[in-house]
């Protein structure tokens, strides 16, 4: 029987390679935007928002696209604005920034301050839900919160009201809880695959998220106040990014069908599982390893050209062709997110004693954009930067954090916009089923009966 089935799979495997096949040339013929994207590489437009915008390029009268340095706006508000407000008051922002994409303005300190206690009161998970995390354990942490995701629904009484003020009881809820999901199961995935004592620790009273989060991972003492503010600054730079990102996208398409919240969140979360989205942090963290043994001498730029040029023909590393973390789908002369985290990094370095470790980033991201910039030609018509996956892994790696957080961290984070864009898609003056379309370019076929065939 086991044969049969392998057999059988392996059939429909080698079937399914031509009946699966679209000719990238048909998506030209019927004028098909591959990916949602435009030939400029510009995304289709497919909705109106005004949570977010990001902005890497202006068109020009005469048409095409000019590259300009890139923006990021929470809600109108630049968020380099927002960033450097914060640090001359000398203040964490993660809670101020989900209060603002909520609402669509900045809170006054009395609403801040409520806002902030409401967000730490709720982290604390129903103890069912903490047992099941216990029990089912899991092997990816981003697979555990989708399904504690989930489970919140049978917990809520009021699971599939999309009233106003109900979405955004959950989106509290949701925004506060995710950072205990996420630290309970990585201890529990630290205890059952890898042997480890099991640390179970409740979030602190009045404490932020980002100092909480660090609590619930590492313990009291084991991180420190530039630890802290670090986190919070990747928690802000990665709340928002339009709703053209894959996940937001995810989370707006399947909120137009009046799903619960909790459904359109769990699909947000798969989405930015993949490891081209989501998962890119960890990408740059083991090439940038790698680098460090490949490479002799971190400041010899012709060493580091000549690895770098063999990396694009992929004759080295994982031969994929790829420098991860350099280029955006939007971002062109700079990703704004990347300079913010690349100030704060530089610090942080200082404070762990990595100053080498972080010269060699500075070095391998000048001479990689130069790399790929060479690679493509004079006739290339998109610059290229680094992009915020750049430094950010390097910035959990140096505080300490395991790579098995990294990409729920970004969910931690981008749970703020998924619940801004879902409240949003709910409260348009004519709401409608995001529902595109798609071309048949398969043949026609006769219908044979069973013993003819």
């Amino acid at each position: 029987m086991e044969k049969q089935k392998d057999f059988l799979i392996y059939k429909l495997s080698e079937t399914i390679k031509s009946t699966s096949r679209i000719d990238k040339e048909l998506f030209t013929q019927y004028n098909v935007k591959r990916g949602l994207r435009n030939e400029d590489h510009s995304g289709v437009l497919v909705g109106l928002t005004k949570v977010g915008d990001v902005v890497g390029y202006e068109r020009l009268p005469e048409g095409g696209l000019k590259a300009i340095p890139g923006k990021l706006f929470y809600r109108g508000i630049d968020v380099e604005d927002l960033v450097h407000g914060l640090e001359t008051e000398n203040r964490l922002g993660f809670e101020e920034t989900a209060f603002l994409l909520l609402s669509g303005y900045l809170p006054d300190a009395e609403e801040l301050d409520a806002f902030s206690q409401l967000l730490n009161e709720s982290m604390v998970l129903e103890q069912k839900a903490k047992m099941n995390i216990l029990d089912l354990e899991g092997r990816d942490i981003m697979n555990i919160l989708a399904r504690s995701v989930l489970e919140m629904y049978t917990f809520d009484p009021n699971a599939d009201d999309i009233s106003r003020d109900n979405l955004i009881r959950q989106s509290i809820d949701l925004i506060s809880k995710f950072p205990t999901i996420i630290a309970y199961a990585y201890n529990i995935l630290r205890h059952s695959q890898q042997g480890r004592s099991l640390h179970i620790r409740h979030p602190k009273e009045s404490a932020s998220i980002a100092e909480n989060f660090l609590f619930m991972i590492k313990g009291p003492g084991k991180y420190t106040e530039l630890d802290v503010k670090l986190l919070d600054l990747c928690l802000i730079l990665h709340a928002e990014h339009g709703g053209g990102n894959n996940s937001t996208f995810s989370v707006r398409v399947t909120s137009s069908t009046l799903t619960d919240t909790y459904s359109a969140i769990a699909a947000g979360i798969g989405s930015l599982k993949g490891p081209l989205h989501g998962g890119a942090n960890i990408k740059v963290v083991e090439m940038f390893e790698h680098l460090k043994t490949a490479i002799k001498k971190w400041d010899d730029v012709k060493e580091i050209d000549n690895y770098l040029k063999k990396m694009l023909n992929k004759e080295a590393y994982n031969k994929s062709g790829i420098i991860y973390g350099i280029g955006h789908a939007v971002y062109t002369i700079s990703d704004p997110r990347a300079l913010l985290l690349k100030e704060m990094a530089r610090k942080l370095a200082e404070e762990k004693g990595l100053q080498k470790e972080f010269a060699f980033l500075e070095l391998i991201e000048e001479r990689a954009v130069n790399a790929f910039m060479t690679f493509k030609g004079a006739g290339i018509n998109k610059q290229v930067c680094t992009n915020v996956d750049f430094y950010s892994g390097f910035v959990y790696d140096a505080m300490g954090l395991p790579a098995e957080v990294y990409t729920p961290l970004f969910a931690m984070s981008r749970i703020t916009g998924w619940s801004a864009h879902r409240i949003e898609e709910l409260n348009f003056a004519s709401k409608r089923i995001i529902r595109p379309a798609y071309k048949n370019v398969g043949e026609r076929k006769a219908f044979i009966p069973l013993d003819k065939r």
